[in-house]
């Protein structure tokens, strides 16, 4: 069975499973998914843990074989196995469907997974631990999202907050969840129960935007030249070199290429996005950015990130973050900043 996150919580109500998956790049959510399967297990009297990690070198069939033979009087245990890759191999991949078959007696399995793509989903080890449990995808709220996401943790708390005063705490923590949290949970110590506003949390709370380079594909589809242009200073200020933030633009931009040359082509653009295996949350957001741009303007887009890239790498005076600008703003039709002139 697959749930969403908020979902959980009402599961476990209801009963535990046997085996439970928590799959997601999101720590904040994973940690508190994993957090509840916990307490509801010890609840039933789980009153043993055993943690391992699968990295390269992991001996799938001695882990299997050690929980064969447990004694009458061992304990009720939960055995947490993590798979930072998230793929398990041919090995690993038998032994997780074996235990899903027949897990071992008073055992429950609990599998800390990143997010798996399309394929990973597919595979034999992930429908058996869908099959035999619950499977739990902790995906973090969009921007959009954000506020409404701020306002359930501060009514969990007793706090009522007004639109702007959402809106306000998640501008401050863009991209952070763990700082939102955090933030409520001080809300909730240095205020009183009840309807808080603007004024009440603008002392309390620190600006702890945390600029991600994951960030910027989403504000260059949307369109969102501000936010764009507020991520690369940011990335700029907080040290980072430029190739990292180029090498994820220009995914997203070849991405939009090759779905638009797939359409020149004749393909439907769904059938193309399906083929590139692009998620289908993010799928709207490629149409949209496809109404507005052409395959040549992506093109030239193209050309240009191989100039930055160059320039990045010291060949040339400009600096590679303003033409990361002119290249954002230029695919979302907005005024570019104009260069300094080269370094002779």
């Amino acid at each position: 069975m697959r749930l969403r996150a908020e979902q959980l919580d009402g599961a476990l109500a209801r009963g535990v499973a046997p085996v439970y998956a928590v799959s997601g790049d999101e720590a904040l959510l994973v940690d508190e998914a994993a957090a509840a399967i916990r307490r509801a297990l010890y609840k039933q009297g789980v009153d043993a843990r055993q943690s391992f990690q699968a990295d390269t070198g992991f001996n799938w069939q001695d882990w299997l074989a050690g929980f064969d033979a447990l004694s009458l009087f061992a304990s009720r245990q939960l055995v947490e196995l993590r798979l930072p890759t998230g793929k398990p191999g041919v090995e690993g991949g038998k032994a997780l469907e074996a235990w899903c078959a027949n897990p071992p007696a008073d055992t429950w399995l609990l599998l800390h997974l990143p997010r798996l793509d399309r394929a990973g989903q597919g595979s034999k080890w992930f429908t058996a631990l869908d099959k035999a449990g619950v499977v739990v995808t902790a995906t973090p709220p969009g921007l959009e999202q954000l506020p409404d996401w701020i306002g359930a943790r501060l009514r969990a708390k007793g706090l009522n907050a007004d639109r702007e005063t959402k809106l306000f705490l998640a501008g401050r923590v863009e991209g952070n969840l763990l700082a939102a949290d955090q933030e409520v949970e001080k809300l909730a110590l240095l205020l009183p129960p009840g309807p808080i506003g603007l004024e009440d949390v603008r002392g309390a709370v620190l600006d702890v935007a945390r600029y991600d380079t994951g960030q910027l594909p989403e504000a260059l589809l949307k369109g969102e030249a501000v936010r764009f242009v507020r991520i690369l200073d940011g990335l700029r200020g907080e040290g980072e070199a430029p190739p990292l933030p180029l090498w994820v633009l220009t995914q997203e931009i070849r991405t939009l290429y090759r779905v638009a040359l797939a359409v020149r082509q004749g393909q439907s653009a769904a059938s193309a996005m399906a083929d590139l295996r692009i998620w289908d949350s993010k799928q709207p957001l490629i149409g949209r950015a496809l109404r507005r741009l052409d395959l040549d303007t992506l093109g030239r887009a193209l050309q240009l990130a191989a100039r930055i890239d160059r320039v990045a790498k010291g060949l040339g005076g400009d600096d590679p973050w303003l033409l990361m600008k002119q290249l954002g703003l230029g695919l979302m039709g907005k005024p570019a900043p104009e260069l300094e002139p080269t370094t002779p």
